[in-house]
């Protein structure tokens, strides 16, 4: 089984439905993004991982589970969790009359909790695209704790200039860092990846959804700048 260094929630689905059948396999890692591509190259395919029996390429995680008489878990897009975080951040933010600035927040937080629900999934989802993981991997870990702490700053509205600095300062470096990892890796490489956003579990394709939200939140944290 040829899986890359940090794999997938699909590669680690293969994983667990060979441990769970007790099926005997070889774990062969890539571990750079040179040997990624050139693994694609060699066999003619466009993802990782892929599972051989023998000199036999049975293919990922779908075709693996139809091969042992499973229905595999889906893997159609999905944008529901985006609508339910952002829905459900308005009408709380409706209910309290917190504004503008309260719904960002709330958004926010609900976002950090959904990716805190299964931190080494979204790390590892998370580094497949994101600049700063991939040349320090301690920061996918980090990252769903420091946006939480970027939404209750939000929240607190903070009159301190330097508490307001200080939040402002994580916000803009939080959405200018996701806007650049996002634009490289659907513009410029063009990957087709789900968005860690949601969680590492996420269908949602990673575009113009995480654009929009980096974005939003580079932008709320130039306001806190410039109003502290």
């Amino acid at each position: 089984m040829d899986l890359p260094d940090h794999p997938c929630p699909w590669g680690l689905r293969a994983l667990r439905l060979l441990q769970e059948r007790r099926i005997p396999f070889e774990d062969h890692r890539l571990t750079s993004r040179e040997e990624v591509e050139a693994f694609k190259a060699a066999h003619g395919v466009a993802t990782t991982p892929q599972l051989f029996a023998g000199q036999e390429r049975i293919g990922g995680y779908t075709e693996l589970a139809t091969r042992l008489g499973l229905r595999p878990e889906s893997a159609a897009i999905s944008y529901t969790p985006v609508v339910a975080v952002f829905l459900t951040a308005g009408l709380m933010a409706l209910v309290l009359s917190a504004g503008v600035c309260g719904f960002m927040g709330m958004a926010i937080c609900l976002l950090a909790m959904l990716k805190l629900m299964d931190v080494e999934a979204f790390a590892a989802s998370f580094r497949k695209y994101d600049l700063l993981t991939q040349r320090w991997r301690p920061c996918g870990h980090l990252y769903p704790g420091i946006e939480l702490l970027v939404g209750l700053g939000v929240l607190l509205k903070p009159q301190a200039s330097v508490a307001a600095q200080l939040v402002g300062t994580m916000a803009v470096w939080l959405g200018a860092m996701g806007m650049v990892s996002v634009g490289k890796a659907v513009f410029i490489d063009r990957l087709a990846l789900n968005c860690a956003c949601v969680g590492g579990n996420s269908r949602t394709p990673l575009g113009v959804v995480s654009v929009a939200e980096n974005l939003t939140m580079t932008l709320m944290g130039a306001l806190m700048l410039v109003g502290s």
